[in-house]
């Protein structure tokens, strides 16, 4: 079990914990909520000793093994992501690497006359290798690499040349094949898409050790957790069920405080009245004195701290033509690899088309095509009349101006809005106070994120093409998208791993790879996403529910 007790942690004037208790018990798979700043990493370097609180204890047991799963991944280099998986999978992965090592030195003619010591070691090693069930490693760390999105030739190619999302898939599975008794997961769904989210909500489920995460994936939580644990003015608060209890939950809790601080106001109020009133008569004086004392003694009632979201009324684009786009005949390879072979496709006004698809099978290729980022090998793609494209990819990202404040970028964007109008837009996609003076170098993934999607709704074009928007947004941010895009008017294409996201805006689907997640024509689903679960049984291709 491990224990906070009445621990107190502040940064400067930042203060983050006063007083507070929290433990995890055994078994417990909780999800850590709070806003921004609230202190949830804090809390997870306390636990592995990165850290320590200002006041107050943490009991971490000495035999308890954790495994940290963290957004910021270390270089990868000069192995296979088979070997980097396995390296950090705890006392049984040092082994497996010492196992190598001892075998090349067996097979060293220079290391002749250490062979008895080399073979000594060599039996040790392997009867404890044995004994942790080593042999099954291999096998093992390949079902993890597979489940989060690795093939085969990839998992044996070289972990320095994969991208960071994928290196964090690596880091990932190194935690994972670990077994830890307690595993603490922070964002564990940023870099991963729905195939991979899946699954690793079944392996998590699967599990007997204690699970305590952070995520912005509200379907993700609910399925894995069973306990949230929410960090908010200093205090720690338990609260036994999913996401959605908790919602419902605090909600409950917020209306009886509210209720309660109401009626103390009104009697303090009341009091206050009868005070001021007989303050100067003396024959009331004693009574007078009385209730002074009496309001002094009175625990205040705090009222409910207000979740502030901001909506914007985004403006309607202009109307496009009938025919969106066309994609004719459409064939496109990468080397031997084919990814289209004569797709044809048409996207109506109005239609919101959801592009489902396992890793490789042509999600953001499609949507590059159709944005004229990348060009097909043969075929043809026609768009509309009347059409104005807005493009999000995580290359947006970087067409930010790193030297400007957040308010300068916007500022110069839409020089004609108003002061008003525009501090609005940025409330909503939670950008308020000082927020709006960072430099945009600052800004973390989704920081970046938020302001690009502030951009480009704040004039909408009709025909959006959106590829994984949602990555690193806050519940709250998403919530405001999805209601935001509901009402727009216009056309959408997109590819999210977000099941709130896919469930409240298609209104299509486009599964790459259909049900096997191999096959080679792509099926066109005439409903929403939810009616193309229904019918087909899984949420995604290749994943049966």
């Amino acid at each position: 079990m491990i224990s906070f007790s009445r621990i107190s942690k502040q940064y400067g004037r930042q203060v983050l914990f006063v007083d507070t208790s929290f433990q995890l018990n055994p078994g417990d798979k909780v999800g850590l909520v709070g806003p921004n700043g609230a202190g949830k990493t804090t809390l997870f370097r306390m636990i592995v000793g990165e850290e320590a609180p200002d006041e107050g204890d943490v009991s971490v047991p000495k035999k308890l093994t954790i495994g940290y799963f963290r957004q910021d991944v270390e270089e990868m280099s000069g192995r296979s992501v088979l070997d980097e998986a396995i390296a950090g999978s705890g006392r049984v992965g040092d082994l497996h690497h010492e196992l190598e090592a001892l075998n090349a030195a067996m097979a060293d003619p220079e290391r002749a006359d250490d062979m008895d010591t080399i073979l000594a070691r060599f039996g040790e090693v392997q009867e404890e290798y044995e004994h942790l069930g080593g042999y099954a490693l291999e096998s093992q760390a390949r079902e993890v690499l597979h489940g989060l999105g690795f093939d085969d030739e990839r998992i044996d190619g070289d972990v320095g040349a994969l991208s960071g999302g994928w290196k964090m898939r690596v880091a990932m599975a190194r935690v994972l094949l670990g077994r830890p008794d307690v595993l603490l997961m922070d964002e564990p769904t940023n870099h991963l898409d729905i195939e991979s989210i899946i699954w690793l909500e079944d392996f998590l489920k699967s599990t007997t050790g204690s699970l305590l995460m952070t995520s912005h994936d509200r379907d993700f939580m609910n399925r894995t957790v069973s306990k949230i644990a929410e960090i908010d003015g200093g205090e720690i608060t338990t609260y036994t069920g999913n996401y959605d209890f908790y919602e419902r939950e605090r909600a409950i809790r917020d209306t009886n405080k509210e209720a309660a601080y109401a009626r103390q106001q009104a009697m303090l109020a009341k009091e206050q009245r009868f005070i001021d009133r007989f303050k100067a008569q003396a024959a009331k004086a004693a009574q007078v004195q009385s209730r002074i004392k009496a309001l002094d003694k009175i625990e205040k009632v705090e009222p409910p701290k207000k979740r502030r979201v901001v909506e914007f009324d985004f403006h309607q684009p202009a109307r496009s033509g009938e025919q969106v786009a066309v994609i004719v005949d459409v064939h496109k390879s990468y080397g031997k690899r084919q990814i289209y072979e004569g797709l044809n496709l048409t996207i109506r006004r109005g239609e919101r088309w959801s592009v489902m698809g396992r890793n490789g099978a042509g999600k953001t290729t499609l949507l590059r095509m159709v944005a004229g980022a990348l060009a097909p090998d043969s075929g043809e793609i026609r768009l509309g009349a009347s059409l104005k494209m807005g493009y999000f990819a995580q290359q947006a990202l970087d067409l930010l101006n790193p030297d400007l404040t957040v308010w300068t970028q916007i500022e110069q964007d839409y020089p004609h809005e108003s002061t008003g109008v525009l501090r609005t837009l940025l409330g909503a996609f939670q950008f308020s106070g000082d927020d709006v003076d960072k430099r945009i170098r600052a800004l973390s993934g989704g920081e970046k994120t938020r302001l690009v999607l502030a951009r480009m709704l704040l004039d909408p074009p009709n025909f959006l093409v959106l590829d994984e928007p949602t990555n690193h947004l806050d519940l709250a941010t998403k919530e405001m998208l999805v209601h935001a895009l509901k009402d727009f008017e216009g056309t959408m294409l997109f590819v999210s791993h977000d099941r709130s996201f896919l469930r409240g805006l298609s209104s299509r689907v486009l599964e790459l790879g259909g049900e096997s997640g191999t096959d080679a024509q792509p099926h066109a689903y005439p409903g929403s996403y939810v009616e193309y679960v229904e019918r087909t049984g899984h949420e995604a291709p290749g994943v049966h529910a």
